[in-house]
């Protein structure tokens, strides 16, 4: 870019404002065993490693699958129920080879990532999930959702619709200036709570803690097409 030139303007993007019931839900004390499934995950040796141990794109470690067959049934269930999704579906990768990794625990350290705004990809989901599996992470390192920041300091929007798929798309750019996005609902970190969301809407990890496996945040990720 030029001296004294300034960034194009980005898209508008439309509003829709996360209310709990429609457009995101909670779970408290999601699974009965959650100790066992954390237990678990800290045992395991097949992680996979992202940054900045390997140079990937995704920070922290992964592993799949993150729960048992019958303890994702339990979740999907509850899904079901308050979503009204008649049906829950992993969905095939994309003809490009995009997918989504579904029912997979990660781990992310404090100094690892930062909050990073994005949606999920309208061809592979409607509704995601994080699930929190570390009892002494923070509150603050829970999920928050944005809204566009625009020049001037107004507010923008939040959702991607179609034609586009995902908030690259939508914007027509995956590189934005730092303060594109500012913070619209804060969800708080709880252990063993379940947050489902409409995967469309604009959100992120509000933050990551820990320098060791069983300090850093820990969760488990779903996918679902509907």
């Amino acid at each position: 870019m030029r001296p004294g030139s300034t960034a194009p303007r980005l898209p508008l993007l439309p509003y829709r404002k996360p209310t709990e019931g429609r457009d995101y839900w909670v779970l408290d004390n999601a699974l009965p065993n959650a100790d066992e499934v954390r237990a678990r995950s800290l045992a395991r040796t097949d992680w996979y490693e992202g940054y900045p141990h390997k140079p990937e794109s995704w920070p922290g470690m992964r592993a799949m699958p993150a729960l048992e067959p019958d303890e994702l049934t339990h979740l999907e269930t509850w899904v079901r129920k308050v979503t009204g999704a008649s049906r829950l579906w992993v969905q095939a990768a994309t003809a490009d080879g995009e997918t989504l990794n579904h029912n997979c625990v990660q781990v992310v350290g404090y100094n690892e990532c930062e909050p990073r705004p994005h949606t999920d990809s309208r061809a592979l989901c409607r509704y995601a999930a994080v699930l929190y599996l570390n009892p002494h992470v923070p509150d603050s390192c829970g999920t928050t959702f944005y809204r566009q920041r625009l020049p001037g300091g107004q507010r923008g929007g939040n959702t991607v619709q179609p034609p586009h798929h995902n908030l690259v798309e939508a914007l027509g750019t995956r590189y934005v200036p730092g303060d594109s996005f500012v913070d619209d609902v804060e969800i708080p970190h709880r252990y063993n709570r379940l947050l489902v969301y409409r995967a469309n809407m604009i959100h992120s990890a509000t933050g990551y803690w820990g320098q060791t496996l069983e300090t850093k945040r820990m969760a488990a990720v779903f996918f679902w097409m509907a």
